[in-house]
């Protein structure tokens, strides 16, 4: 006998389980399913972020931040340390208490918001008089019935052709959560988001790491003067990179992995390291979803279709996060999700896909949101551009972190902010201030005018407006 509900929501990531909540609230009789298990087998929701992705990865930077202070930073505090040592398996107990904190959290709100939680893997089954069925495939097989599904089931790591993952010697972001010992050598295929704070945390605790790009270019995604600045400071903190890279083969061996390619020159080289973490993308999360049962579209990418408002091409079925186009992004599933239910509500659910920010957890952080100056320029935008350091600010001065600085880019004409880029300490916080500001059509001018607190980082931003109009204060 299937369950009946109003809605079914596939996937309790960061988009599936905002998703099931919000739709909770707003009246309906809601299923979520979800098969991540925990060490135990029991239910882990949180999907790829909260268990492989950006959760542990945190706590694993912080670690990682902490030994590296100890080691290079605490003696110019007064603070003396001798047989300074790491012990990897107390960080990674750490960080797996971290992510178990964060599934138990989330089994809470279900209870709390009375979501029917399932943990198996959820497949379509058919669709017959409006309705879809899925199956749950789990310790117990279960079938719901609901008039709306929404498809959440995020993203996997992207394999290197010829070079599977084994999760020993050739690691995915799971793997690179779960080494037991700092290696002598590291490789890292990609300078994204994960591999560069992957990169960072095994540097940090004493490993050589060397990171092959294929593009020629670091970070084109993000705005050149922050990419530059966060390329000299990585080089100077000892990660080594090699971009324009093209790799032919990679060849496992009993202790280590050699990866044969070739430079930007065009030179044959070898890269022998103990262990290499590939990370050149994500894929979609769709096998297994039985999507021909009921005849969702795919796209050639294996990604679900949608509209701009995360329809599909079938009629009461939704999907978000990792799963559909855009950015892989944890909180941009998060607004997907809200936006959904408010839909199926009957409501405005809406999210502005220029105002999802863009974050890199490393030391310096990077963090952006709206245009880039190379964007602009592309697309003939008349604009002002103001700049201010951190080495101007007090309270980066007292924290011994005065690397990089705040970037606005505004309207030549009407001062709108059109972009903000930071590459610094906290970027990953003070870039709310620069969203909420574009968010509410602001001017560069009208952060200039705003009383930021002294000392604070924040002041970085006020001055960095200032600059704009040529009138900073401090620099």
């Amino acid at each position: 006998m299937s369950k009946i509900f109003d809605v079914i929501v596939i996937g309790a990531g960061p988009g599936g389980y905002i998703a099931a909540i919000r739709a909770a609230q707003l009246g309906f009789n809601v299923a979520c399913i979800d098969e991540w298990k925990n060490d135990k087998g029991g239910p882990a929701p949180g999907g790829t972020c909260t268990n492989v992705g950006c959760i542990p990865s945190k706590a694993l930077l912080q670690s990682s931040e902490h030994f590296d202070h100890a080691g290079h930073q605490f003696a110019e505090h007064g603070i003396g340390l001798s047989n300074l040592k790491i012990d990897v398996a107390k960080m990674v107990g750490r960080k797996d208490s971290v992510v178990k904190q964060n599934n138990d959290g989330i089994l809470y709100l279900f209870k709390k918001n009375k979501v029917s939680f399932f943990h198996g893997r959820g497949a379509f089954v058919n669709a017959a008089d409006g309705l879809y069925e899925v199956s749950v495939t789990g310790a117990v097989k279960e079938s719901l019935t609901a008039k709306h599904v929404v498809v959440a089931t995020g993203s996997s790591a992207r394999a290197l052709p010829g070079a599977a993952f084994d999760e020993e010697r050739i690691l995915s972001n799971d793997g690179a959560l779960r080494i037991a010992a700092v290696p002598k050598t590291l490789g890292v295929i990609g300078s994204g988001v994960i591999g560069l704070e992957m990169g960072s945390v095994w540097r940090r605790l004493g490993a050589e790491v060397t990171i092959l790009e294929a593009l020629p270019n670091f970070l084109g995604a993000a705005d050149e003067g922050v990419a530059k600045e966060a390329l000299k400071a990585f080089t100077k903190q000892g990660l080594r990179f090699e971009f324009g890279a093209k790799i032919s083969e990679v060849k496992t061996g009993k202790k280590s992995v050699t990866v044969a390619y070739a430079n930007a020159k065009g030179e044959a080289l070898t890269l022998e390291v103990e262990r290499l973490i590939v990370s050149i993308g994500r894929v979609a999360n769709t096998v297994g979803l039985n999507p021909e049962a009921v005849g969702l579209q795919l796209d050639e990418r294996g990604a679900i279709t949608v509209d701009a408002d995360c329809k599909t091409n079938l009629p009461n079925v939704w999907a978000v996060g990792d799963a559909v186009r855009g950015p892989m992004l944890a909180h941009k599933a998060e607004e997907e999700g809200v936006a959904v239910a408010e839909r199926i509500a009957g409501q405005h659910g809406h999210v502005d896909f220029n105002l999802v920010p863009w974050v890199i957890y490393t030391s310096p952080e990077i963090a952006w949101v709206g245009r880039t100056e190379q964007q602009l320029k592309a697309e003939g935008v008349a604009y002002k551009a103001g700049q201010f350091p951190f080495l101007a600010n007090g309270r980066a001065r007292a924290l011994g972190d005065t690397t990089g600085f705040v970037k606005f880019l505004a309207d030549a004409k009407t001062d709108e902010i059109l972009g903000v880029h930071i590459v610094g300490p906290m970027a990953s916080e003070l870039v709310a201030e620069a969203v909420v500001a574009m968010a509410f059509k602001a001017s560069a001018e009208d952060i200039a005018r705003i009383c930021h607190a002294h000392p604070s980082l924040s002041e970085a931003t006020k001055e960095a407006a200032l600059a704009v109009d040529k009138r900073t204060l401090n620099f």
